[in-house]
């Protein structure tokens, strides 16, 4: 007579299946980023440093991606590959933090592990990760034995698989002298005004707006005005709309005859602002939460109705009149280097006396990678 299995054997086997059979909720942090080209090298050295291996096989895991440029930051350090994967480890948070749990921290603020704390290797508390809810949409993050210093903030969610995996990108840098200048002059006020509506801000960083300010001082209040708004358009553009957006756009620095406007040029993942005076790259994303979205760019928008226009080569020239042609001005731009000798009109000068907004907070932040 066939004897029956025991009956340890009976719900043996089928709990050995539910923990050899491919799980349906898992994840694979590879394929996720593989859908964003701007996250590249982060991708890719989480593969290198086997980084990806570890955070698949977590069950619950928070991953705070940056893009291309901030990596190009880091690999710039010529850091050793077991450097950057202490570095990128604090990226790596041994809990999950959806978009929604970043607003409902509990007292607004979390003290949560990462990677490189469960490694070991993390001397004293240097592998736990602040998390801190800044108010007015904005969370900031920084190690924990950094001095307080939040070195980082949210931009947007990338891929949330509810308590199983988050992806978020946080920013490399933020623009506080920037933001300065906006508060300083009452130009943030139409930034403000134009938020709910769509807006779309281009920010030079900190060493930019440094290096730029003494021709900044030596302009009058309403250029000063013309020139900040000129880096703000009243739309949102995510980054692919910028990719595919060739052409001229307006900004909020225009005002009927006064066009202050450039041109959005793209070439591949390179995007370029041109305004024929110079050309800036967008150099990366700072915050992009709809309707709002600021980018970095690598040089001041110099609008032609208050500097020099860029001189072109033979080679350049018919291109460029075909390009003068189109944007139409209705006044010559003004000539000579002199800044402060030159004539703007009073555009954006009114109604600028008050409030700052929410934007301030996202642009006053100089922040990078997490500090070890």
């Amino acid at each position: 007579m066939q004897q029956s299995p025991p009956l340890t054997a009976i719900f043996t086997i089928p709990l050995l299946l539910v923990f050899l059979l491919p799980s349906s909720n898992a994840h694979n942090i590879t394929q996720i980023l593989a859908q964003h080209p701007e996250f590249s090298t982060f991708n890719h050295y989480l593969t290198i440093t086997h980084l990806a291996s570890e955070i698949n096989r977590r069950l619950t895991i928070t991953v705070l991606a940056v893009d291309n440029a901030a990596m190009s930051s880091l690999l710039s350090k010529h850091l050793s590959v077991y450097t950057i994967k202490n570095v990128l480890s604090l990226h790596v948070l041994v809990d999950y933090f959806g978009s929604k749990k970043l607003h409902q921290i509990t007292n607004g603020s979390a003290l949560t592990s990462s990677m490189f704390q469960a490694t070991g290797s993390a001397p004293g508390s240097s592998g736990y990760v602040n998390v801190t809810d800044l108010k007015g949409g904005k969370v900031g993050f920084g190690a924990e034995d950094d001095n307080g210093n939040l070195d980082a903030v949210y931009v947007k969610s990338v891929k949330e698989i509810p308590y199983n995996i988050s992806v978020l990108q946080i920013s490399q840098q933020g623009c506080k002298a920037f933001a300065d200048l906006l508060i300083a002059s009452g130009a943030d006020t139409t930034f403000q005004e134009n938020i709910d509506g769509g807006l779309t801000v281009f920010c030079p960083t900190d060493t930019v707006i440094n290096g730029f300010m003494p021709k900044f001082k030596n302009l009058t209040a309403p250029q000063k005005i013309s020139l900040l708004l000129y880096h703000g358009i009243p739309v949102y553009q995510s980054i692919q709309m910028l990719k595919s957006n060739n052409g001229i756009i307006n900004t909020l620095a225009t005002d009927g005859a006064n066009k202050y406007d450039f041109t959005v040029q793209n070439d591949g993942e390179e995007i370029t602002l041109k305004t024929k005076v110079v050309t800036a790259k967008v150099t990366g994303t700072l915050k992009d939460e709809e309707p709002l979205v600021v980018y970095k760019v690598d040089k001041v928008l110099l609008p032609r109705e208050l500097f020099k226009v860029a001189p072109t080569t033979k080679a350049e020239a018919p291109k460029a009149a075909k390009e003068a042609a189109a944007a139409a001005p209705t006044a010559d731009s003004p000539e000579g280097d002199d800044v402060g000798n030159q004539t703007a009109d009073n555009n954006g000068a009114s109604g600028l006396d008050g409030g700052r907004l929410i934007l301030m907070v996202i642009l006053s932040f100089c922040v990078g990678f997490l500090a070890l």
